[in-house]
């Protein structure tokens, strides 16, 4: 008989499958930039109509994190990680064989998907390494970059040979066999989480723990203006490549791996930052350089300049997002997981309006330079919020 596993290993365990599952959830994420160009000339759309790409998307996302928090305080973490696999599985599988609506209705099925799995492994991680959130926020993100940056080289290797429709449908089978991986692990841990409903007695300032209000409204639009800055960034900048008239269309479309690259190296030296520097003062810094490597972007008129200036974007965002949830967490403690459904329905909120805003004013000035303006505002936004929260807050713990 084997012996049971301790707390430590199935804790271990646990992590190991969020870690698992955000790998594929970071293909899946970002994998309508990279075929952006494609899908776009295969249905004929102009920049405004693509850009209801990403609010199919994200809208759906915002509908499953909606569902999310309930699904994890009815039934569990695993729960809700596995249904969201299993809308990628359906929506990525099918999108291959689709035309133009029934290919957004795919879009919005994995969106929905992503919006169920992803606060659930974010708030699942925070809850088994209380201790180091920030830190381990940012290693689970790493693996999300893994996907992200493979995703980009992957299309294009595909679109080379004529066989995107087969990357979909492999990206859908290595989806289903994570999802069976998760489902059948014996030593997950379900962290204890704070039930959804109220009882009729309770004040909604309950809610906030030792948080404030103020807080909250700022945790909340730092949420919207990160993810829909984040994804109008990386999402149109092979199309931005393309539009400069590379030399090389296979390059334009590997253009985001070099943006989710350089996520994927700042996310990893963040837990090293992190042990020296505070988390608002890493956010502050990486938010500059991150603005910094945006407008370098729109005044590029060749290839290298732009790889240069999303690589420096990317590293410039890589911590903030992971500190944004931190930053939850320890303002709000237990009823995070409560709050945590209404800061990743924002964020969803946010990666389905920035996206299209860039495509709509693309369009209005036939220009997508001046589109890559809303994330390059929205990142000076976030810096300013960041100074504001930072005044609520003791030395200590900034």
């Amino acid at each position: 008989m084997r012996p049971a596993l301790s707390h430590t290993d199935s804790a271990s365990s646990t992590n190991k499958a969020a870690h698992a599952a955000f790998v594929p959830i970071g293909m899946v994420t970002v994998l309508l930039g990279p075929l952006l160009p494609m899908l776009s000339a295969r249905w004929s759309l102009n920049y405004g109509q693509a850009g209801t790409l990403f609010t199919a998307q994200f809208l759906g996302a915002a509908i499953g994190t909606g569902f999310s928090g309930p699904i994890v305080s009815r039934w569990g973490y695993r729960f809700a990680i596995i249904a969201g696999l299993f809308a990628m599985v359906i929506g990525v599988g099918s999108l291959p064989f689709s035309s133009r609506f029934p290919g957004l209705i795919c879009i919005f099925s994995y969106g929905i998907g992503l919006g169920l799995s992803i606060p659930a492994a974010n708030l699942l991680v925070a809850a088994m390494n209380a201790d180091r959130r920030s830190a381990a926020l940012s290693l689970l993100n790493f693996s999300w970059s893994v996907g992200a940056v493979a995703c980009p080289f992957i299309v294009a290797a595909a679109a080379k040979v004529d066989q995107i429709r087969l990357f979909l449908v492999a990206l859908a089978g290595f989806l289903l066999l994570v999802l069976l991986a998760i489902a059948s692990l014996q030593s997950f841990v379900e962290p204890a989480v704070e039930p959804i409903l109220e009882r009729k007695d309770e004040r909604p300032n309950a809610l906030l723990a030792h948080g404030s209000w103020r807080s909250l409204f700022i945790l909340a639009a730092l949420f919207f203006l990160y993810v829909g800055a984040e994804n109008a960034f990386g999402g149109w900048i092979a199309s931005y490549a393309k539009a400069l008239g590379s030399s090389s269309p296979t390059l334009s479309v590997m253009t985001p791996s070099f943006f989710y690259a350089a996520l994927m190296v700042g996310r990893w030296s963040t837990t090293l930052v992190l042990k020296k520097t505070g988390e608002i003062t890493t956010a502050r810094a990486g938010l500059l350089l991150a603005f910094l490597g945006m407008a370098g972007l729109i005044f590029s008129r060749a290839l290298p300049p732009v790889l240069s200036s999303v690589s420096v974007a990317g590293f410039g965002l890589a911590a903030v997002y992971p500190i944004t949830i931190s930053r939850l967490a320890y303002e709000f403690g237990p009823a995070t997981s409560r709050l945590g459904s209404v800061m990743f329905t924002m964020a969803n909120l946010g990666g389905s309006f920035l996206p299209w805003a860039v495509g709509f004013s693309s369009h209005e000035f036939n220009n997508l330079g001046v589109g890559l303006t809303v994330p390059l505002a929205a990142t000076g936004l976030m810096l300013l919020l960041f100074h504001l929260y930072a005044r609520n807050l003791s030395p200590a713990s900034a």
